[in-house]
């Protein structure tokens, strides 16, 4: 084939040190578009992107040389920078791992949906549990050992 031809959806998940609830209601939005914007200039998109106060939730279209695990060094690195300067969030930090699903055409709708729901979702459930529930949702492998630091 002379071009390549992708469109890859991924589902990303990432975390605030040691879980901190740092993501206040003031910052919420404006983390949300800064991320957006370090995606597209990754030459991706943001689909989705919601969470709570200890982790975000993002579903991202990224082209194929880049790599999810330099996305999000990229994302963290800059996120939290901005974080320090604009926010004046000096203990601002991101857990170093993070989980990253692929996601069908056929369930970008619902998975949309679930991010867009995190407010209501974590009105009944803690980060620890619904991380360890879509780990076993997708059938990934973890130790809970090295889930947190």
């Amino acid at each position: 084939m002379a071009g390549t031809y992708t469109k890859l959806y991924y589902h990303i998940v990432f975390s605030t040190k040691n879980r901190q609830r740092y993501i206040s209601p003031a910052i919420e939005d404006d983390l949300h578009k800064y991320i957006s914007g370090i995606v597209r200039n990754l030459s991706g998109s943001c689909v989705e992107i919601n969470g709570d106060q200890d982790h975000v939730h993002l579903l991202a279209i990224l082209p194929p040389k880049i790599a999810v695990s330099d996305a999000l060094r990229t994302i963290k690195a800059n996120s939290s920078g901005w974080i320090h300067r604009e926010k004046n969030l000096p203990v601002f930090g991101w857990q170093d791992g993070f989980a990253a699903f692929t996601v069908s055409k056929s369930q970008i709708e619902p998975v949309c949906q679930y991010i867009r729901d995190q407010k209501a979702h974590h009105a009944k459930g803690d980060f620890k549990s619904e991380l360890i529930a879509l780990l076993e949702r997708h059938d990934v492998e973890y130790d809970e050992r090295y889930l947190w630091n």
